[in-house]
């Protein structure tokens, strides 16, 4: 059985859909650094709220994971993958690059 695999996304191609709502983007930094700055409607993914998420969340809508620089949230996207998300990206760059680009597209 093929196993299956999160795909890669950059923050380009995350700014041409960020403003359909159609991605559902996950922030799995800490907590200081996600009050202090995250893309716009992010929600902030935590151990302590992720059962939550997994039970509320529709497996078939696209989820973009955002850490510090794309290395974590790749982690944490094959995780997503093994509990049936279909459309899971890691965002390549993170919320490092995405500040860099799209400042005016931070929520605080």
């Amino acid at each position: 059985m093929e196993t299956q695999s999160f795909a890669h996304m950059q923050v380009e191609q995350l700014a041409q859909v960020i403003d359909d709502k159609t991605h559902v983007v996950v922030d799995i930094r800490d907590e200081t650094s996600f009050n202090n700055g995250r893309i716009s409607d992010a929600l902030h993914l935590t151990n302590e709220n992720l059962a939550d998420f997994l039970r509320d969340a529709d497996p078939d809508a696209p989820v973009v994971v955002c850490c510090y620089h794309g290395h974590s949230s790749q982690q944490a996207a094959q995780f997503l993958v093994s509990q049936d998300f279909t459309q899971v990206y890691s965002l390549d760059g993170g919320f490092t690059q995405w500040q860099l680009q799209y400042p005016n597209k931070i929520s605080r």
